[in-house]
């Protein structure tokens, strides 16, 4: 018996919001896609570089983040909207949305 939960689209969330929050933790608001890996698996999503390429551009096209490629790594950066939705200021349709602060 399944109980219709879908946990990829659950994870794809998930992942989403690590990326952005890995982000605006650097001084610099960005980071590679190999960066980005290891930050990923720390929180149980183990997956390879075009799975994380492919949140990396979803991201970049709710422009939560701009991407530029770098080989065969993609660097993203935080926008302002990336920002806000880490900030809980606004919500970007497929990405988890932040805890609250103390929750």
């Amino acid at each position: 018996m399944s109980i219709g939960i879908d946990y990829m689209k659950i994870m794809r969330e998930e992942a989403r919001l690590i990326i952005l929050r890995a982000l605006a933790e650097q001084v610099n608001e960005s980071l590679s896609s190999s960066m980005l890996e290891p930050v990923l698996a720390n929180f149980g999503i183990n997956q390879e570089r075009p799975w994380v390429h492919q949140q990396i551009e979803y991201l970049e096209t709710m422009g939560a983040v701009v991407v530029v490629s770098a080989g065969t790594v993609k660097i993203a950066s935080l926008t302002d909207l990336g920002r806000r939705h880490v900030d809980r200021q606004s919500a970007i349709e497929g990405v988890k949305r932040p805890s609250r602060v103390g929750a």
